[in-house]
């Protein structure tokens, strides 16, 4: 199953994800996003345990609990929409 982790420290990292999961079972890969240009923490990452169980265990065991001085939020990921853009109208801008 693959997990959303939400309000992470800057300073937490993969490895601190890893460990506060493996307490609950096995943890196939743990990932924090980061900025492209910058490289910073964007507070947000994934984890993913292969134990749906064990999975649900965490999500219940860690949500709400601090990991490197922040209280994180986790939730089981949805998948990735679609993006779909809207084409820029010009004429949808101007007052009438």
């Amino acid at each position: 199953m693959n997990i959303h982790v939400g309000n992470l420290s800057r300073e937490a990292t993969a490895e601190d994800l890893r460990h506060a999961f493996e307490g609950f079972g096995q943890v196939a890969g743990a990932t924090i996003i980061r900025d492209k240009r910058t490289s910073a923490s964007r507070g947000f990452g994934f984890v993913e345990m292969p134990n749906k169980a064990e999975a649900d265990a965490a999500i219940s065991g860690l949500n709400g609990e601090e990991l490197k001085g922040q209280r994180i939020f986790v939730n089981e990921a949805r998948p990735r929409g679609r993006r779909e853009t809207k084409p820029v109208n010009n004429e949808d801008r101007r007052q009438k």
